[in-house]
C-alpha cells in the first residue's frame, strides 16, 4: 500500500510540475470574441465561400459585356485558292494574277493578318436567369456567413463557460483535498491515541488518494477546455488560459418567442437557395428559345509580319435557334426542376427542425432553472451535514465512514451545483442563438 501511494504521489507531483511549467494566461470573454472574429478559420472559410459565390456572379456579366479577341496569323501557301485570296485581302492583285497558269499553279505566297474580333450578346434569356440565380446564391452565402458568425459567438459562450466550470471543479476538488488531508491528520492522531483502528486510517488514506486522482482529472479538464478556446482563436501557443471572471448565474433577459423567425439569417439563406434553384430551372427552360448576338471584326493584311497595308471590316448579327439537341436539354430541365422541388422540401424540413430545436431548448431551460434551485438547496444541506459530522469526528463521536460519506457528498453536490449553473447559462445562450433574427 505504501509503495502504491508513493507512486501515485510521485505521478501527481510530476503532473503538477508540468502544469506549473506551462504559462497560465488570464483572458476575458471579450478578448476571446475579438480574437475569434479576427483569426477563426471557420469564419475565414465562410468568407471565402462568399467570395467564391461573388466571383460566380461576376462571371455572369458576360451576358452584357462584349467578348473581344485579338490575333495575328501568318501563313505561307501554294494552295491556289488561299494564294489568290491572300493577295486579294492584301489588295495587291494585278491583271497578270488572272493568268490561268498562275491561278492553277501559283508561286509561294505569304500572308500575315491581324484580326480584332468583337462578339456582343443581345438577347440570351437563359443567361438572364442564370445571372439572377448567381446573385441569389451570393446573397444566400452572405447570410450564411452572418449565421456562421452568430454560431461562433454562441460557441465562444459555451467554450468560455466550460473553461469556467473546469476551474470551478478544480477549486472544489482542491478544497476537498485539503479537507481530506486535514481529516487524515485527525485520524492519525486519533489512531495514535487509540481512538481509531488501523482500518479507519486506511479508509481516510484511500479517500485522500481518490481526491488526488480527481484533482489530476480536473487539471486535465482545465487543459482540454483551454485548448478548445485556443482552437477557436486559432492560437497555437502552448498556454493554459484562465477566465478572468468566475462562473456565476448570468442575469438573463426573458425570451418569449414561441416560433422560429423566418427572418433568421440561416433560414433566409435556405429560402434564397431555393429561389436560386428556381431561377436555374427557368434558365434551363429558356434554352429552348432562340438567341441573338452581334459580331464584328476589323482585319489588317500584309505579306510582312506585323504590318497592315490593307484592311477591312465585317459586322453582322446572328439569330440562332437550336431546335433539337437530342434529349439533353429536356433532361437538364427535368433535373433542375427536381433540384428546385427538393430545395423547397429541404427548406420546409429545416424550418420544422429549427422549431423542434427551439421547443426542446425552452424545455431544457425550464428544467435547468428548476434543477438550479434544487441543487443549491442540496449543496447547502450537504455542507451543513459535513460541518456537523466534522465537529463530532473531532470529538470522537462520529464514525470515520460517515464522515467520509458526508465529505464525498458535499464535493459532489458542489460540482452538481456548478454544473447546473453551466447548464442554465448554456440553455439561455442556446435560446438566444435559436431566436436571433
Amino acid at each position: 500500500m505504501k509503495n502504491t501511494l508513493s507512486i501515485l504521489t510521485f505521478s501527481f507531483l510530476s503532473f503538477v510540475s508540468l502544469l506549473n511549467a506551462q504559462n497560465i494566461v488570464p483572458i476575458s470573454k471579450t478578448e476571446v470574441l475579438n480574437k475569434v472574429e479576427e483569426n477563426n478559420q471557420t469564419i475565414k472559410i465562410s468568407e471565402e465561400d462568399f467570395n467564391e459565390a461573388k466571383a460566380d456572379f461576376r462571371q455572369t456579366n458576360a451576358i452584357f459585356l462584349p467578348n473581344i479577341a485579338i490575333s495575328h496569323t501568318g501563313i505561307s501557301t501554294t494552295n491556289p485558292l488561299m494564294a489568290f485570296g491572300s493577295k486579294l485581302n492584301q489588295e495587291i492583285l494585278t491583271a497578270n494574277d488572272f493568268n490561268p497558269a498562275l491561278l492553277n499553279d501559283p508561286n509561294q505566297t505569304q500572308n500575315f493578318s491581324t484580326r480584332i474580333e468583337i462578339k456582343q450578346p443581345l438577347i440570351n434569356v437563359d443567361g438572364f436567369y442564370q445571372r439572377k440565380a448567381a446573385k441569389t446564391k451570393m446573397e444566400a452565402m452572405s447570410l450564411k456567413t452572418e449565421r456562421t458568425n452568430d454560431y461562433l459567438i454562441f460557441e465562444v459562450d459555451k467554450a468560455y463557460m466550460q473553461l469556467q466550470l473546469a476551474y470551478k471543479a478544480l477549486d472544489v476538488i482542491e478544497k476537498a483535498l485539503k479537507a481530506a488531508e486535514s481529516n487524515k491528520q485527525l485520524a492519525e492522531n486519533s489512531f495514535k491515541q487509540g481512538y481509531l483502528q488501523k482500518a479507519d486510517v486506511l479508509a481516510v488514506d484511500v479517500r485522500v488518494t481518490e481526491v488526488k486522482n480527481q484533482l489530476q482529472m480536473a487539471k486535465s479538464n482545465v487543459e482540454n477546455a483551454s485548448n478548445y478556446v485556443s482552437f477557436l482563436m486559432n492560437d497555437h501557443s502552448n498556454t493554459i488560459l484562465k477566465p478572468s471572471d468566475s462562473l456565476t448565474i448570468n442575469k438573463l433577459d426573458l425570451i418569449t418567442a414561441s416560433q422560429v423567425s423566418e427572418d433568421r439569417s440561416d433560414i433566409k439563406a435556405m429560402q434564397l437557395a431555393s429561389n436560386a434553384y428556381e431561377s436555374m430551372n427557368k434558365a434551363d427552360k429558356m434554352t429552348f428559345l432562340p438567341t441573338l448576338n452581334a459580331f464584328g471584326s476589323y482585319e489588317l493584311y500584309d505579306d510582312q509580319v506585323f504590318q497592315g497595308d490593307a484592311s477591312g471590316y465585317l459586322v453582322g448579327a446572328q439569330l440562332s435557334w437550336t431546335i433539337l439537341d437530342g434529349t439533353k436539354r429536356f433532361g437538364k430541365a427535368q433535373k433542375s426542376k427536381a433540384e428546385y422541388e427538393k430545395s423547397k422540401l429541404q427548406y420546409e424540413q429545416y424550418v420544422s427542425q429549427s422549431q423542434l430545436e427551439l421547443n426542446k431548448a425552452k424545455r431544457m431551460f425550464i428544467d435547468a432553472e428548476n434543477k438550479l434551485k434544487l441543487s443549491k438547496l442540496a449543496m447547502e444541506q450537504s455542507h451543513e451535514s459535513l460541518r456537523m459530522r466534522t465537529n463530532r469526528f473531532k470529538e470522537g463521536l462520529e464514525k470515520t465512514s460517515d464522515l467520509l460519506i458526508a465529505e464525498t457528498q458535499f464535493a459532489q453536490k458542489q460540482l452538481e451545483y456548478y454544473q447546473t449553473i453551466f447548464e442554465y447559462n448554456y440553455a439561455h445562450a442556446y435560446l438566444q442563438f435559436l431566436t436571433k433574427a
